[in-house]
């Protein structure tokens, strides 16, 4: 378990430095990508994982369903993460952590 943990805060910190040279990138996105991996984190780092947009918003801070879309899609079309919605409100999307 241990190795596989450092082995996740790994992966993570190598994601967020990329991030901090991608000028695409907006301080929503680095928030809502920190929610996404304490939600693949409470997962047990598996992959894939489910999550729910209004868990990620209350995490993240981002207070606009526009701008979560917004930012979520991004970071797939970008390649931080692997998104893949399930467009049902009580069955969770479903994330793949690269």
């Amino acid at each position: 378990m241990q190795k596989q943990l450092n082995q996740s805060l790994a992966s993570y910190e190598r994601l967020i430095r990329r991030m901090e040279k991608d000028q695409r990138l907006m301080a929503t996105h680095i928030s809502l990508f920190t929610a996404i991996f304490v939600a693949w984190q409470q997962n047990g780092f598996m992959s894939p994982f489910p999550v729910t947009r209004k868990s990620l918003m209350v995490f993240s801070k981002i207070a606009s369903v526009a701008t979560y879309h917004k930012c979520i899609k991004e970071l797939n079309e970008f390649g931080y993460i692997s998104y893949r919605p399930t467009f049902h409100p009580k069955a969770g999307s479903l994330i793949y952590w690269l």
